[in-house]
């Protein structure tokens, strides 16, 4: 099972967007996907009209084991489950550090599914915590979408500065450039400026369009929604990308 983040320090960057869309290419390519929504808001888990069990909770996440499969949820597509969010998520750091080798234990959790899928993607949540370096030690690779403006750029350079301070493989990091406006000389700058410095920057961009906004009320993936689209093409061709690394 090939682990794969969707994960950014700062919020409102089209993380969910990306964790949805591209876990439904997956899955509509025939590969046995899970999603696993890890943020307390729940997007992922609203877009595919899907609810947690209510005797789930952070404390049986954390425990893992069977908790995990009987708690997956079939979506409404082919070959693509969900391992729902809950709002008591936001206790996730402090059930992970009153555990030992709590850095370690996601990708100890994961181990109950890894034989069950070939894919399974996560929807972190903003900002660096202790859940955070649980999905930088057990993701494959950690997909960084960045809007193309001085802020996202000072959140992507402070990440780099934080795998480096705590000797965590940047190598599995790649960045994508999402919410694009191409007539913003600002956005083209910034593209341009982060090109140079290099890195594993993804050559596919995700435009800023109303059907990305608009999965909130069709509450289904753009390929679905708007199959013909741009922003359609443009995870098409993101997915395509991410595969060639894997």
């Amino acid at each position: 099972m090939k682990k794969i983040a969707i994960y950014s320090m700062k919020g409102g960057v089209g993380k969910t967007a990306a964790a949805v869309n591209l876990s439904y290419l997956a899955a509509s390519e025939g590969a046995s996907t899970l999603l696993c929504d890890l943020d307390p808001q729940g997007a992922s888990t609203y877009y595919f009209r899907i609810r947690a069990s209510k005797n789930f909770n952070t404390n049986k996440f954390i425990k893992g084991g069977k908790n995990i499969d009987k708690n997956i949820k079939g979506t409404d597509f082919p070959n693509l489950d969900l391992l729902p969010s809950k709002l008591s998520y936001r206790n996730l750091d402090l059930a992970l550090d009153a555990l030992k080798h709590s850095k370690k234990r996601l990708k100890e959790i994961f181990k109950e599914v890894e034989y069950e899928y070939d894919y399974l993607f996560m929807d972190c949540p903003p900002g660096i915590s202790l859940m955070s370096e649980n999905v930088f030690n057990a993701a494959d690779v950690i997909i960084v979408p960045l809007i193309p403006t001085t802020l996202s750029e000072l959140t992507y350079e402070k990440l780099l500065k934080f795998f480096k301070k705590n000797d965590i493989d940047s190598k599995k990091i790649y960045t994508f450039f999402s919410m694009v406006e191409t007539r913003k000389t600002l956005h083209q700058d910034t593209i341009n400026k982060l090109r140079e410095e290099g890195g594993n920057i993804l050559e596919s961009r995700i435009p800023y369009r109303s059907d990305v906004e608009k999965m909130g009320i069709y509450r289904e993936p753009v390929p679905v929604s708007s199959p013909h689209s741009d922003s359609t093409h443009a995870y098409i061709e993101l997915w395509d990308e991410i595969k060639t690394v894997l």
